[in-house]
């Protein structure tokens, strides 16, 4: 068991009231500074970047020493400053619990859930001294069989038992998150290193065995691909905690642990007897394979504006592109190499995300080192017109990373590829982050890893398509590797270029994309469709292509649609549609391979 030093800040923390979603809290500062004690919640998560003010839940706080009240001075949002006490001071604050999500905290008579960055306060100047957590068992009877998932280090408690837990600072007590309540649980080792998944909420027939059995061969792949020669994974143990409910998806990275949430039918079920992984179950796996990843790749490899995390304000880099973007290149090529996706199936998710990109003209304006930047402000903001004025990094840094892959490998002659810069990344600036040598990366040294792998200077490629705004060619780098690059797009469809929302039965216009039949016509996002030259249209988008297609590209229709209380007539001249239709596949290998060598799963 690892041990700590005796912690002079201890947490109490308790399901004080189920039914109303509150935690109580407890903080100890045994010795509190001499001018009076600052505390600050943080108002962000780290791998979350949006300012979440996290103090907004607190509904109550009081302070005493030595049995006497001690006055408490708001000093902004998320800040308090205690007065001069001699002796231990103690913190008592009620936590409202009601987000259910990855990045906070959720409590009701089913489950108790919670990162630290939503409960505990930071006791400003002694962040990096010990730290101890006695995490109460709820006193509800409903609760008597509830368990405890985390992957803080036990004190006193025992594994999965309610009792004391430690961390050596804040910074590692804040990256354990906390999952209360009757889950399933199973366990594999992947290159020795038990990993545990933990599943909350009703799932029946739950397939564990083949859960454990698909996310072994992901976790040994990519424990490999950092760590080919000794297979050491970089934590002890590593927890999958899984929120399951009716319709959900989201995932947020942990340094021994991810918390997920997913949609029930994602996930494997008893009751089937083919070994066919379905779409929801694809979606799943690449999720957790995605977070997984992120062990290394932000968790250890980190820019350096992480490096510390400043929680109180926007921390910001220009590197998202590799951090995510990198991620998620590798989080479906991981399940290519761990044998349980074939290239046609990955070709087909590779497809999907060059769709993506390629759909909004946002990618025109915006960089995808702007768009890192921006995360705080756009990325994390996302309104009605982010297609028309953003670029994912997530999904257009993907494209990147393959970009390089091919470029790399095409310049080396199939020696070096994307895999050695991750493996350089992990070895120079992850492997012993946690090991007194944390240092994240700058942009400037990330650019000339770049260079020294490749042997060349690769100022142009930064410069087109990290810096600046070009579509990534992707046709022409895929060619020399036998794979082709389609786009069948169905230019002679009818359309009004728009993308509707779910609001009932009305036929609500989610999004107008810039330059097409609709913004044109001066429709505008917000504006419910009512009819297309007099004939209804209903919130089902089968019915609007259907009414669309009986007319040809350049045919002008009367759109009547209300927008607020108001009716109004629109004339639209309608377009071909601009939906891309993208698909990848290998051609047959040549009698005698010229050029680089195709890749394997690459």
């Amino acid at each position: 068991m690892k041990t700590t030093p005796a912690a002079g800040i201890i947490y109490s923390i308790a399901a004080a009231d189920l039914a109303g979603h509150m935690f109580k809290v407890t903080l100890t500062v045994k010795a509190p500074a001499a001018i009076g004690q600052v505390l600050s919640l943080p108002a962000w998560i780290p791998g979350s970047y949006m300012i979440r003010e996290f103090s907004r839940n607190i509904v109550s706080i009081r302070a005493e020493s030595q049995g006497k009240a001690v006055a408490l001075t708001k000093l902004d949002k998320h800040s308090w400053q205690a007065a001069p006490c001699t002796g231990a001071l103690t913190v008592e604050y009620d936590v409202y619990a009601w987000d259910l999500s990855v990045r906070a905290a959720h409590l009701d008579q089913n489950h108790g859930f919670f990162n630290g960055t939503s409960v505990f306060l930071r006791v400003l100047g002694q962040e990096s001294d010990a730290h101890e957590v006695h995490i109460v068992q709820p006193k509800d009877t409903a609760c008597k069989t509830w368990r405890v998932a985390t992957t803080l280090p036990e004190l006193k408690a025992k594994r999965y038992g309610f009792g004391s837990y430690q961390a050596a600072n804040y910074d590692e007590l804040i990256d354990h998150p906390v999952e209360m309540g009757d889950f399933a649980l199973a366990t594999f080792t992947a290159h020795g290193v038990p990993h545990d998944i933990v599943v909350t909420g009703k799932v029946p027939n739950l397939d564990l065995d083949r859960l454990c059995r698909d996310l072994k061969a992901i976790c040994e792949t990519q424990i490999a691909f950092f760590e080919p020669k000794t297979k050491k994974a970089p934590m002890d143990r590593y927890v999958f905690m899984t929120m399951a409910v009716g319709d959900g998806y989201g995932g947020l990275e942990h340094r021994a642990s991810t918390a997920l949430i997913c949609a029930r039918a994602d996930l494997p079920t008893t009751a089937s007897t083919s070994t066919e992984i379905g779409d929801g179950y694809l979606k799943f796996l690449g999720l957790c394979s995605h977070e997984y990843f992120h062990t290394w790749n932000v968790k250890r490899i980190k820019p350096a504006a992480f490096a510390p995390y400043n929680l109180q304000a926007e921390s910001y880099s220009p590197l998202l592109w590799l951090f995510e973007g990198f991620t998620s290149y590798y989080d479906d090529l991981m399940l290519v190499r761990a044998g349980l996706i074939d290239e046609d199936a990955y070709f087909k998710l590779l497809g999907k995300t060059v769709n993506s990109v390629l759909r909004g003209s946002g990618r025109t304006k915006q960089s995808v080192a702007d768009s890192s930047f921006d995360a705080w402000g756009k990325y994390y903001r996302q309104d009605e017109n982010a297609p028309n004025a953003i670029v994912s990094y997530y999904t257009k840094g993907s494209l990147i990373a393959l970009a390089f892959d091919l470029t790399l490998r095409t310049k080396t002659n199939g020696e070096k590829s994307l895999d050695d810069v991750m493996q350089a990344l992990w070895q120079r600036y992850g492997r012993d982050f946690y090991k007194g040598k944390a240092r994240g990366v700058t942009p400037a040294e990330v650019e000339a890893l770049f260079d020294e792998i490749s042997g060349t200077r690769m100022k142009p490629f930064f410069e087109r398509y990290i810096r600046g705004t070009d579509d990534v060619p992707l046709a022409r780098l895929l060619a020399p590797f036998g794979v082709k690059y389609s786009d069948a797009r169905k230019g002679q469809k009818a359309s009004l270029d728009v993308n509707l929302g779910r609001d009932g039965n009305d036929a609500k216009l989610a999004q107008v994309h810039q330059g097409g039949a609709a913004h044109l016509a001066g429709l505008s996002a917000g504006d419910v469709l009512v009819a297309i030259d007099g004939l209804r249209v209903t919130g089902n988008p089968a019915n609007l292509d259907t009414l669309l297609g009986r007319y040809a590209v350049g045919a002008k229709v009367a759109v009547h649609a209300f927008r607020r209380d108001e009716l109004m007539t629109f004339a639209a001249v309608l377009q071909g549609d601009r939906v891309p239709g993208v698909s990848l596949s290998l051609l047959p290998a040549p009698k005698k391979a010229t050029g680089p060598k195709r890749p394997s799963a690459a």
